[in-house]
């Protein structure tokens, strides 16, 4: 890091203290205005807030070095955002006439409390040990390898990078709220772009080109069928991304996490309306597009560059080339001075606004769906000092889990998709035969998020045991907890709580007419159908199908 790199990352840190110091003048005297900016978002706010609250270290590191790894399988993952068209143009609808605050909520709304309880719960456990912690932890990895310190004051520079990380972004996330982290998204989302399309330029210049890339994966062998790392689509015989288990476990990771996690919907629910919550939708998904490009590419690139040279990328331990130092590495030997400092400010925004999407969407389920359901008589005020005291809380559990995530580190995006790939299927189940099923019941909704939840935790628990046990006997329970590829268990456990939910429901009393209108498909009003059919046009229409067929077109060009 040269002097002019340190100028640009002081630059960029006044503007985003300006943008901070603006929002914190504005009034935020209800929940509202604090954790969903007063619902008058436009859709350039919306869809960059998407974008950069998706893109976390956990793609600067974790997709860098998959693509570092094993190639291309992972695109599944990132492509699939093509889901959050789905959020746009079935969710936001009900969404929208429900008024709600929280996606756990809207269950309630649908089903009964005890869902509500049960979804926030799941949510907010699995922000704070996968999310907040898996983020920061990535995040003092990538600084420690981009500013090359080990020890800072005598102190690991990794804890001094992720705990100074986490205390900048709750400070401007308590007293901003959804404000803050709309505005500064629209300020670090242009950024991160620009930097990782640099790195993306420069990487292939250094490289020789795509074609030079393409084959070097393609002359990789990932198994014994014949694939290479330049295929997005595998045997279903491989060991770790059979296509047809990618496919349909990628879909319901994606479903869950775009249509119905309070992490991205949040959101879409700061809309002015329903026009400008799908428009943002639509914009998020273009962005999401990005991605595959902008961080899986590189560390293709980084790579092929250590296969050239034989040594660009850090070696482990055992002699291993260090697939998840990818990114940072491209950063710190290709970019030029006052390059690398922008860069490093796209990461730094990658970061922030990940955390501070974190932190607000974990304070608003803790506020809305806990405290305020058993106080419901608290004043406005007291709820947002009531959500800046979680987030604090939020922040200090996500510090005190990064020890036992550091165990974790070489298997980082293995991890986050295993949690995500059990957690899903039943969230999923519920909230799709909730919108679509006029008949589903309460007790059939609930029963289907306790399902999933048992059998979740079943799975997570057996792959711990199973994976230091010392010759574990075969079994009945292991081949199915345990041997079945963790994508095809997915779909499985998906098709399961479906049918609990269905099974359920055809015993338990069916809801009333009230209780569901506007919230099922058969059961709005003529008037609620008339303001949904206002709120989108041809070019609505045009957009969609120019980003279904922009991901076609990536599918068969990596078959």
């Amino acid at each position: 890091m040269e002097t002019l790199d340190w100028i640009v990352i002081g630059i960029f840190s006044l503007v985003l203290i300006g943008i901070i110091v603006w929002v914190m003048k504005q009034k935020q005297n209800n929940s509202a205005d604090y954790f969903l900016g007063g619902r008058d978002a436009t859709w350039i706010a919306i869809g960059a807030s998407i974008f950069a609250s998706n893109i976390g270290s956990e793609h600067l590191i974790g997709l860098a070095g998959a693509g570092a790894s094993s190639g291309m399988a992972m695109a599944h993952w990132e492509i699939q955002g093509w889901m959050i068209l789905i959020l746009g143009w079935v969710f936001v609808p009900f969404y929208s006439r429900s008024m709600v605050y929280t996606m756990p909520e809207f269950l309630e709304r649908r089903y009964n409390p005890q869902s509500r309880t049960i979804l926030s719960v799941i949510s907010l456990i699995s922000y704070v040990l996968t999310k907040v912690a898996v983020t920061v932890y990535a995040g003092g990895l990538v600084f420690q390898q981009v500013f090359g310190i080990k020890e800072l004051w005598g102190i690991d520079f990794f804890w001094i990078a992720a705990i100074g990380l986490v205390v900048i972004t709750a400070i401007y996330t308590i007293f901003g709220g959804m404000k803050s982290v709309l505005y500064t998204s629209v300020l670090q989302t242009p950024i991160l772009l620009l930097g990782s399309l640099i790195i993306l330029v420069l990487g292939f210049k250094e490289l020789g080109g795509w074609d030079e890339m393409i084959k070097i994966a393609g002359a990789t062998p990932v198994n014994d069928y014949g694939d290479t790392m330049a295929n997005l689509i595998r045997n279903n015989g491989d060991a770790n991304f059979p296509w047809l288990g990618a496919l349909i476990g990628s879909a319901i990771i994606g479903f869950w996490y775009w249509c119905t996690d309070q992490y991205i919907v949040q959101r879409v629910l700061s809309g002015k309306n329903q026009t400008e919550s799908r428009r943002g939708s639509i914009f998020g998904a273009y962005l999401k597009l990005l991605p595959v490009f902008l961080f899986l590419i590189p560390g293709m690139i980084a790579f092929a560059l250590h296969q050239k040279t034989g040594m660009f990328l850090p070696l482990t331990e055992n002699g291993m080339p260090n697939a998840d130092a990818a990114f940072p590495t491209l950063v710190e030997k290709l970019l030029p001075a006052g390059i690398k400092g922008l860069v490093v400010c796209g990461i730094l925004a990658a970061l922030m606004s990940s955390l501070a999407s974190l932190f607000n969407s974990s304070a608003m389920l803790f506020t809305i769906d806990f405290y305020k359901r058993f106080k419901p008589k608290t004043p406005e005020k007291k709820l947002v000092i009531i959500g800046q005291i979680a987030t604090v809380v939020i922040v200090i559990s996500g510090i005190l889990w990064i020890p036992i995530m550091r165990g974790v580190g070489d298997v980082l995006y293995a991890y986050l998709q295993d949690v995500q790939s059990v957690l899903a299927p039943g969230i999923a189940a519920a909230f799709l035969l909730g919108i679509c099923w006029k008949r589903t019941s309460a007790k059939g909704g609930m029963w289907g998020l306790i399902a999933g939840m048992v059998i979740g935790l079943t799975r997570l628990g057996a792959k711990v045991y199973y994976s230091s046990a010392v010759s574990p006997g075969e079994n009945l329970f292991k081949y199915i907890f345990y041997d079945v590829n963790w994508l095809f268990f997915c779909g499985w456990m998906l098709l399961f709580c479906i049918l609990v939910i269905i099974a359920v429901s055809i015993f338990t009393k069916a809801p009333s007419a009230e209780k569901i209108q506007g919230l099922v498909f058969g059961a709005s009003t003529k008037e609620q159908l008339a303001e949904t059919r206002a709120s989108w046009n041809r070019w609505d229409v045009i957009h969609t199908c120019i980003i279904l067929g922009i991901t076609i077109a990536f599918y068969i060009y990596f078959w």
